[in-house]
């Protein structure tokens, strides 16, 4: 496993209760939480806002240019601090991507225990944000930085898209079918990581997929076709689903066998490689989900994931251009696993 941690400084992960994704606040209690919030006037130029969840804020600028703002910081999910800032940076951007934008610059969060990291440590976390920022051809422009029990790191991103091309979680249609753009396993990697059990192999392809920028978003937003979008995070392809499913006021159906998984995820939910987030997810909201799935299998299903996937609504004979996009920009496991149907009642998300 990659470390550049000085020994004399404890394990980044050491120091934070959860990692990644998995440290959102469970659905559940969320609700509770943001139930009587709102009733502040909203402007005819907010075009997204909170009211389904997304993935980010959009605001119209004009007739060419809404203005896409989000913003995402957690703990450590890995303990070289290189690696904790792309991990965090590449989550970040991915908002901006799955609104259909194009992200323009970043402001970051920095939350650290200057009494017990190094500034040298600090300064890699910073640097490993700045490099995927790079890759993504926009600059850190600012930020804020306080001292904080536990190590927190992350973004404010901004990007700008064509009104027209924004791609709500909520524009899904009955009879869509659904492409996911990157396989599930994220959380079940952390947790071997945490408790040691992860190889060398395991932390590669955990690093490959956390900071795979999801650059396909605008390309996928300007085909016609494709009516939703939102990516795959701390609430699971479940919990995500859920939230697509809720806001077109359509049902889910999930083809399993087709869902892809990171190699040796199964092997280690197996050994008891299982976050903690997956329990409270099912938890918040598994009485509006039918599976027969298995524990195991359902440990998956509710799987946190740190940068995770972006989720597609498509027609259906969009699937192919959909699919040739994703391979275009480099993601070889992106794959159709399901659909949307007109909702009569009942479960929000079926597993078949």
């Amino acid at each position: 496993m990659s470390s550049t941690t000085p020994a004399a400084e404890p394990r980044l992960t050491s120091l934070s209760h959860g990692g990644g994704c998995g440290c959102k606040i469970a659905p559940g209690v969320l609700s509770e939480i943001l139930k009587n919030q709102g009733g502040l006037p909203v402007p005819p130029e907010l075009l997204v806002g909170i009211e389904t969840a997304d993935d980010a804020a959009v605001y119209r600028l004009n007739d060419q240019q809404a203005l896409i703002a989000t913003t995402d910081f957690f703990m450590p999910i890995v303990d070289d601090p290189y690696d904790f800032g792309r991990i965090a940076a590449t989550n970040a951007i991915s908002d901006v991507y799955a609104m259909g934008g194009q992200p323009i610059l970043a402001l970051a969060i920095v939350g650290m225990p200057v009494n017990v990291l190094s500034t040298a440590t600090i300064g890699r976390i910073l640097a490993g944000g700045q490099s995927v920022c790079q890759a993504a051809g926009i600059p850190i422009a600012g930020g804020h930085t306080i001292d904080s029990v536990e190590p927190i790191y992350g973004l404010v991103a901004l990007g700008l898209v064509h009104p027209d091309r924004v791609r709500r979680n909520a524009g899904a249609q009955p009879g869509d079918r659904l492409v996911l753009g990157k396989p599930l396993g994220v959380g079940v990697l952390s947790a071997a990581f945490k408790k040691e059990r992860l190889d060398a192999a395991g932390y590669a392809r955990m690093m490959d997929t956390t900071t795979r920028l999801n650059t396909p978003g605008p390309a996928l937003a300007a085909l016609p076709g494709v009516h939703a979008l939102t990516d795959v995070t701390g609430f699971g392809i479940a919990g995500h689903g859920l939230e697509m499913a809720r806001g077109a006021n359509c049902q889910v159906l999930l083809d399993w066998a087709r869902v892809p998984v990171l190699e040796g995820v199964r092997e280690l939910v197996a050994a008891g490689c299982v976050t903690g987030a997956s329990g409270r997810n099912w938890l918040g909201y598994g009485a509006e989900v039918a599976s027969g799935l298995p524990d195991a299998e359902r440990a998956l299903l509710t799987d946190p994931q740190t940068s995770g996937g972006l989720l597609v609504a498509c027609a259906p004979d969009s699937v192919d251009a959909v699919l040739a996009l994703f391979g275009q920009h480099g993601f070889t496991q992106a794959a159709e696993i399901g659909e949307m149907r007109a909702w009569a009642g009942g479960p929000r998300l079926i597993v078949r």
